[in-house]
């Protein structure tokens, strides 16, 4: 027992500086040594103490969630839109509390409100926020996730609030090997809580961020007097936070939230938090029946919007899969006009209930093409008809799970251009002069019908195409037989293999450093690759299986890229991470770093050797800062490249 409770001390401390201070004290395999005697011997005792981390693995699925009374009520936040708003409420609060005003500035996080109880210093229950008054039970569901500590040295009765998020790398990390890719971060965290199978919850790699202590009685027999001092005593029983910026002036408050780099942070807000500092103001201040009055919400601009779908047509792209387009009546959103929201699937649109002519809502993130969320209203709708013929050719559709496709490679339009205009990108065979229009022309004029198409092309084939003078032509030319000398991952990345992006092609061609051998890879070989799971696998053995000939073509015109890492320049073998807005293109700059012989990471870790930071850099900074990772500016590393 002695052993257990000293195997337990360890690796909750080692799990808080890795999930928590993001700053790791023991390797992962002698951290998995001691998480594997500890299990050993909870199952020859047949007993597992209460702060043990093998309950964050997922128990047996819940019948259903039982009722929960919180011991505080959890209000919910006033909200404004405007920054003249908000000087107003300042004046408000400032004439009340006849004097200037201490406050504080956090992230409005966008996720599922949860709160935790702990008693006696262990983590007894979790529960959704429901009314405020009484919410779900999710405690099975909330101890999977790795980095709220189930042991804490406050011993009384402890009621702490958080927003349970999905982080962006998580979620991409997740639809690399999910059957059903989830469409966004929000959603991610809230099927995940909201699963009776709490195994499901343990696959999704979720956080919580805490921001508030709800409830406090002995213990220290301390009272918390400010929003920071209760943001200290958070850290201090090793609960997660974030950013809390303090001042007295809201100009400050305002110029902060105007700061604000949300689409460089690893997870969703969508608005800024404002509160009195001071709790014996806030009592004076009081509530309304649904909102403190010394707190606000600042929103940013709509994201999501309600319209109606007026029809839907389906697309077909470069891998066969038909994607389903709303047509939408327009709608003002993010500053820009809406007509068209994507569906993804088939599937998608049953779950979802979609009808053509019922109002849907619609959300826009990060200024991509906008999703419909779901149904707003049914009205008189209509459902949507399943195709079977495809609309670019008339070949007979097939299914794939939710998803459906056309079978034909090199007859369908739509599949032989976007193959065509994704081999000849940068990131691929950095075939110059290819545009949409170009491709179209290519397709319908010279009969071109694969890539392979593209090194048969001479100058008197060409003139039959407009716009291609003699001087395009030349370049053109040129460019598609410099092309036959790409880089192996290039190569790998321009073959267009389902699932596989242009960093699975790059740790591929690490990996196996020909051709020939990634075709002939089986499964096994493939799931040592890094973030190669399952899915990619077989995606890869399947393409290989089908497009055998198209590999031995290009051989044949002189495309056989063998890997040669690079090495000897400045930056040979280091981690480079590139964030915020430096002078030149990313591509430009990560090109450049692999050429000298770095390797670009897309986020920070213990393993990172050097982060570039331009202007609005954000939580990548921060946490090489944490790591202690070396950081250089855009003028220090245009200095290096070019000395």
């Amino acid at each position: 027992m002695s052993r257990m409770e000293e195997l337990i001390e360890q690796l909750n401390k080692y799990a808080y500086h890795y999930y928590v201070l993001d700053n790791p004290i023991i390797s992962d395999g002698q951290y998995d040594k001691l998480y594997d005697e500890l299990a050993a011997l909870e199952k020859a005792e047949n007993r597992v103490l209460p702060s043990s981390p093998t309950r964050r693995i997922g128990g047996e699925p819940i019948k259903e969630f039982a009722p929960h009374t919180h011991l505080n009520k959890l209000y919910s936040l006033d909200k404004r839109n405007s920054f003249e708003e908000l000087a107003a409420w300042d004046e408000k609060i400032k004439k009340a509390a006849a004097g200037d005003v201490e406050y504080t500035l956090e992230y409005k996080l966008d996720g599922l409100t949860l709160c935790l109880t702990y008693e006696d210093g262990y983590f007894r229950c979790a529960s959704t926020r429901g009314n405020g008054t009484v919410g779900e039970d999710v405690t099975a569901q909330v101890s999977t996730v790795k980095s709220i500590p189930l042991e804490i040295p406050f011993k009384g009765v402890l009621e702490v609030q958080g927003e349970g998020i999905m982080r962006l790398s998580a979620l991409n990390e997740y639809n690399k090997t999910a059957k059903e890719p989830l469409k966004n971060a929000r959603n991610g965290v809230a099927g995940a809580i909201r699963n009776l199978d709490p195994k499901v919850t343990a696959k999704r790699n979720l956080d919580i961020i805490f921001y508030n202590v709800n409830y406090k009685r002995g213990g220290d027999g301390k009272l918390l007097s400010s929003q920071a001092e209760c943001i200290e005593f958070l850290k201090a029983n090793r609960f997660k936070t974030e950013m809390l910026f303090c001042t007295k002036s809201m100009s400050e408050i305002i110029d902060a939230i105007k700061n604000v780099d949300k689409n460089n942070l690893d997870f969703l807000i969508d608005g800024m938090v404002i509160k009195v500092d001071d709790f014996a103001l806030r009592e004076e201040l009081g509530y309304t029946d649904k909102f403190p009055r010394w707190a606000m919400a600042y929103k940013f601009e709509a994201e999501e919007a309600v319209t109606k779908l007026n029809d839907v047509i389906w697309q077909v792209g470069r891998t066969g899969k038909l994607t389903p387009l709303g047509r939408l009546e327009p709608v003002e959103l993010c500053g820009a006009t809406i007509k068209n929201a994507t569906l993804n699937n088939y599937g998608d649109i049953c779950r979802k209930g979609i009808k053509i002519g019922s109002t849907v809502f619609i959300r826009r993130s990060n200024d991509v093409i906008p999703e419909i969320l779901g149904i707003a209203e049914e009205l008189d709708g209509k459902e949507v008809p399943i195709p079977k013929t495809c609309p670019a050719c008339g070949a007979e559709l097939y299914e794939n799970g939710a998803n459906i496709f056309c079978p034909n490679d090199y007859g369908c339009k739509p599949q032989v251009c976007g193959r065509i205009e994704h081999f000849c990108t940068k990131a691929c065979m950095d075939i110059d002069g290819v545009s949409e229009k170009t491709i179209e022309r290519l397709y319908d004029t010279l009969n071109v019908r694969s890539v392979i198409d593209l090194y048969n092309l001479d100058k008197d084939k060409l003139s039959m195409i407009e716009g291609f003078k003699e001087k395009k032509t030349a370049n053109f030319l040129s460019s598609v037989e410099n092309s036959k000398n790409v880089k192996l991952g290039n190569f790998i990345n321009a073959l267009g293999i389902p699932n596989v992006g242009r960093k699975t092609a790059e740790d591929l061609a690490e990996k196996y450093k020909n051709i020939d051998a990634l075709a002939g890879a089986d499964m096994e070989s493939l799931l040592s690759v890094d973030e190669v799971g399952d899915i990619v696998a077989n995606s890869i053995i399947s393409f290989f299986e089908k497009h055998k000939a198209l590999v031995e073509r290009f051989k044949e015109i002189g495309i056989n890229p063998q890997y040669a890492a690079n090495s000897g320049g400045i930056l040979d073998g280091l981690k480079i991470v590139l964030t915020g807005k430096i002078s030149m293109p990313r591509g430009e700059a990560t090109a450049i770093i692999e050429n000298l012989g770095g390797k670009v990471q897309s986020s920070v870790t213990k393993d990172t050797d050097l982060v570039i930071a331009g202007e609005d850099a954000g939580s990548k900074l921060e946490k090489a800062r944490k790591l202690g990772v070396k950081i250089i500016d855009d003028n220090e590393f245009k200095s290096l490249i070019n000395s």
